[in-house]
């Protein structure tokens, strides 16, 4: 079956985990046979950028199918409810079109997949701007209006959607992820002289436990903080990512702990595979990207036995209790004090885990998802 698929790339410009999986996503769609995309996408002030970063993924996409408005959600939402320059106004022959969980376009005659990569906006609201949330709740009840066909990245958040939100197990469709190629690509340039150049700018020559990700309660550093504590004397504990909505308290401050805040691609590979481990004891995580890029990079893994994240790990990594800090201590302990014959059956086992998570594969069973939406009544 052939299919016109229009896809919303806004997402594109947060240059995120979740802007990474749609870049990927819709690279991986263009080369499945009989899928032609239409790339649909929105930013006031990015727009240009969005464009460039649309090139880099799709350089073969012909101008007729790519319609980029500069816009804010809000102001698009509104213009799309007037009548305005619809989805299905553009591309009249579009069979399917696929959203993400924020922003669902008005054609009522029009077929729609969305991907929802997790619930956290709903687990821990508190996390989010009240109008963020606000327009997360109408775009989940258009979606259930609609009768959408979800898919979703873990079976954990499918479970989710079922159980918080109401819907149905046969329109949830877990489609997986896998690592990003902008992952493997930045490894693959850095050259000798530069890794060593990035090694001794931000000292990673010293032993360090490494932290990936948005400084927020969700992400448990609190208590991973706590868990190093015993540990600083002889590991530095390196925290790499943004401040969510708040940012490291004082009183954790210590010479051997290190918030680096955003890092760049090149600088977060060459952490990866400098440090001793990967502490990600998430209290919720639609899915755990980077257990997957320490996997690839060679790097044990201590995280949560909780949501999403033992899906990623299996039995390649460490699972702790995410409330306790002595589980999440005897974790990494566990990890650092491994003899050589556990190390080496540790990375095989991390090498099989990450062969499960294919690019081909997710589109493949998103191609699915689109077919089945375009079949029902």
């Amino acid at each position: 079956m052939s299919l016109d698929v229009g896809i919303d790339l806004s997402s594109l410009v947060y240059r995120r985990g979740v802007s990474r999986y749609t870049g990927n996503l819709a690279r991986a769609l263009d080369r499945q046979p009989g899928i032609k995309l239409h790339v649909f996408g929105s930013s006031l002030r990015q727009r240009r950028q969005l464009q460039l970063l649309v090139s880099e993924y799709l350089p073969n996409l012909p101008a007729e199918r790519l319609a980029l408005r500069r816009l804010p959600p809000s102001v698009l939402r509104l213009s799309w409810k007037l009548g305005y320059r619809r989805v299905r106004s553009i591309w009249p022959k579009l069979s399917v079109f696929h959203s993400w969980d924020w922003l669902q376009p008005p054609d009522t005659d029009l077929p729609l997949v969305s991907t929802v990569h997790d619930l956290a906006i709903l687990k821990f609201p508190e996390t989010a701007h009240p109008r963020v949330l606000k327009a997360h709740q109408e775009s989940w009840r258009i979606l259930k209006e609609r009768r959408a066909q979800l898919t979703t990245v873990s079976r954990a958040t499918k479970q989710d959607l079922i159980e918080l939100l109401g819907f149905s197990e046969q329109r949830v469709h877990v489609t997986s992820s896998a690592l990003p190629q902008e992952s493997i690509d930045v490894t693959e340039r850095l050259s000798e002289e530069q890794y060593q150049q990035l090694v001794r700018q931000w000292r990673l020559d010293q032993p360090f436990i490494l932290f990936v990700g948005t400084l927020e309660p969700r992400k448990n550093v609190e208590r991973l903080i706590q868990a190093w504590q015993p540990l600083r004397d002889d590991f530095q504990l390196i925290l790499a990512g943004a401040a969510g909505w708040q940012e490291l308290p004082a009183a954790d401050r210590h010479p051997q702990l290190r918030w680096l805040g955003q890092v760049s691609d090149q600088l977060l590979a060459v952490l990866y595979e400098q440090a001793q481990l990967l502490a990600y004891p998430s209290l919720y995580e639609g899915f755990g990207l980077p257990i997957l890029e320490a996997f690839y990079h060679g790097t044990p893994v201590v995280t949560s036995a909780a949501g999403a994240l033992p899906e990623v790990a299996g039995n390649a990594a460490e699972l702790v209790n995410p409330e306790s800090v002595e589980s999440i201590r005897q974790g990494i302990v566990t990890v650092l004090e491994e003899s050589a014959a556990a190390q080496r059956q540790r990375l095989k086992k991390m090498v099989l885990r990450l062969q499960l998570f294919d690019w081909q594969y997710v589109a493949e069973q998103t191609v699915q998802v689109y077919q089945q939406a375009v079949s029902l009544p």
